[in-house]
């Protein structure tokens, strides 16, 4: 490629060559601000040069080496020098100083690509023309401004790694509810055909639940001891293979779609404590709602993933498609996972210094812990805060995602096909909420305000929003403002992601898992305890009455929140 008129007098000029870097006794000595520099020697090939001299001269060698960008601020003096050699081996020599002190040194490492931007007072040089030879390696930039020589990286290498492993969690977490929910689409088809009654059928759902709280404290100290890397991949693998042999297990037998089921419920149990782990160690507690809120709005969007693509699969090819397309998802996030992925900063040989400070925060990054002190933990106020404030949350939240489709139907007179639909509604209204809610939450952290106030303020959101809207539903007279009611309900709800549920992580984050364990078997308890006394109150009462219980338990939250919870680190 021939460039010209590039550089001519009091304009911006570049120019852009190919080659090797080596050791050269001839130079070109460009002067910056008066000062002559004398430093690093580069030897460039491929290379067609026309000068103010008669002589013209090319070099043609192929260079496989890769991309180096150098800029430079300054005036050049002389324009080029020549190598020894025949004509047809000659090299033109270019000496770029960065220092007056420095010795000439070789370059270490190869270049097939170079380039020098400046802007010329005067310049002897009137013409140049190129013919660089191309490299099909990499793409990496040096910069060199003001003196210090830069190392800068293509865009998508320089996006933040915390934020990987965060956008890796938001997908785990929306494949976990996408495995989760389709199960409640693909059991309406299961059951004629396998002539499951309606007890059969409540069995199967509540299976997944057995494993689910089997490993919800295991999984905690499992990330706490080993590192949240492999427990999210381990947790990811099972449930997908779980996922795969569910059609397998279904025409074998009910035990065995049981056992599988509950084996779903042991890899998904390990999710969140695992998630909490590692999220602790990567993410500073400037980021911390918002990057929590993104990694849990990852479930609501998988639900609602789940509940629209499971009905079109199911009938274009049948109920166990279902399990096997999303089964196979897990392996695509395995294979990242693995590759991207470290349990902690101090394990990833690729972070940047400037990154690595900013996680840190001047703090020293501590080792995995060898044992858990129980003792300690259940001794201090704000974990029984926590414990006591996931369980009234749970109630009101599992009430409302479980028993919606019958309100609807029952109350508010939709029918099933509408129901369904609507069923979406307020796991969208969550993921939009609970980002909202993050950024709100950390740039009140920016502006100053005390993590224990901030978390506070965003949990009594989350906890009175809900209450003051289930309340208005017994007032409402049309079935647009009941959903728009639950809708409201949910969306404040989301405000939780950044109070009780990060938490975990300011009070004890080298014990994030295990509290986070802690806290979800007293919430996952509430949901089966919650949705079981709904059924028995609608027995003998009205919804008003399960709405009651519910604003009460909200309250009881708030309260406990406010007097015992703490933004502070108590775990060290």
């Amino acid at each position: 490629m021939a460039m010209s008129n590039l550089i001519s007098n009091r304009n911006f000029g570049s120019f852009i060559a190919s080659g090797n870097v080596y050791r050269s006794g001839k130079d070109l000595s460009l002067q910056r601000k008066g000062v002559s520099f004398s430093g690093v020697s580069v030897s460039l090939y491929g290379m067609y040069c026309q000068t103010n001299s008669p002589l013209e001269e090319r070099v043609s060698k192929p260079i496989t080496t890769f991309h180096m960008n150098l800029k430079l601020k300054g005036s050049i003096r002389r324009s080029y020098s020549y190598g020894s050699g025949n004509v047809e081996q000659r090299e033109v020599y270019y000496r770029l100083g960065l220092s007056r002190r420095k010795h000439p040194q070789p370059v270490v490492g190869k270049a097939n690509r170079f380039r020098v931007c400046y802007k010329s007072e005067e310049c002897d040089i009137a013409e140049t023309k190129m013919d660089p030879m191309q490299s099909t390696e990499g793409t990496g930039e040096a910069v060199l401004l003001d003196g210090n020589l830069t190392q800068v990286s293509p865009w998508w290498q320089q996006f933040p790694k915390r934020w990987v492993i965060v956008l890796l969690c938001f997908t785990a977490f929306l494949l976990c509810n996408m495995d989760r929910v389709n199960m409640s689409i693909a059991i309406l088809p299961m059951s004629q055909e396998f002539n499951w009654n309606s007890a059969t059928v409540g069995l199967i759902q509540s299976s997944f639940f057995w494993g689910y709280l089997l490993t919800q404290i295991v999984g905690g100290i499992w990330a706490d001891k080993i590192g949240g890397k492999l427990v999210l991949g381990f947790g990811v693998v099972w449930w997908s293979i779980a996922t795969v042999l569910t059609p397998i297990a279904a025409r074998l037998g009910l035990p065995c779609l049981l056992i599988v089921r509950a084996f779903m419920g042991i890899g998904e149990g390990v999710a969140m404590p695992a998630m909490n782990n590692i999220l602790s160690k990567w993410i500073p507690v400037s980021e911390r709602s918002r990057s929590l809120a993104l990694v849990y709005s990852g479930m609501y969007l998988g639900s609602v993933t789940g509940l629209a693509v499971s009905p079109m699969l199911i009938h274009k090819f049948g109920w166990p498609s279902v399990f096997y397309s999303f089964g196979s998802l897990g392996s695509i996030w395995f294979a990242l996972w693995l590759r991207k992925a470290y349990s902690s900063p101090k394990d990833d040989p690729d972070l940047g210094e400037e990154e690595k400070r900013l996680i840190f925060g001047g703090s020293v990054s501590r080792e995995p812990v060898s044992t858990i002190p129980w003792k300690l933990i259940l001794s201090k106020a704000p974990v029984w805060a926590l414990i006591i404030s996931h369980f009234c949350h749970n109630w009101g939240t599992f009430i409302l995602l479980t028993w919606m489709p019958t309100y609807y139907n029952q109350v508010l007179k939709f029918n099933l096909t509408e129901s369904g639909l609507l069923c979406v509604l307020p796991w969208l209204t969550m993921a939009i909420f609970a980002n909202i809610g993050g950024w709100i939450a950390d740039t009140l952290v920016s502006k100053g305000l005390s993590i224990t106030a901030v978390r506070k303020i965003m949990q009594s959101i989350g906890f009175l929003g809900p209450a003051f809207f289930l309340t208005q539903l017994s007032h409402v007279r049309t079935p647009a403002m009941a959903v728009l009611c639950m809708a409201c309900s949910q969306g404040s709800d989301a405000f939780s992601q950044s109070g009780l549920y990060s938490n975990h992580q300011d009070i004890g984050p080298r014990y994030a898992g295990v509290l986070l364990g802690l806290s979800n078997t007293a919430g996952v308890l509430a949901g089966v305890f919650g949705t079981a006394a709904t059924g028995y109150i609608l027995q003998r009462g009205s919804w008003d009455d399960v709405f009651k219980v519910a604003v009460a338990l909200y309250i009881i939250g708030t309260l406990v929140w406010n007097i015992f919870s703490t933004g502070e680190k108590i775990l060290d």
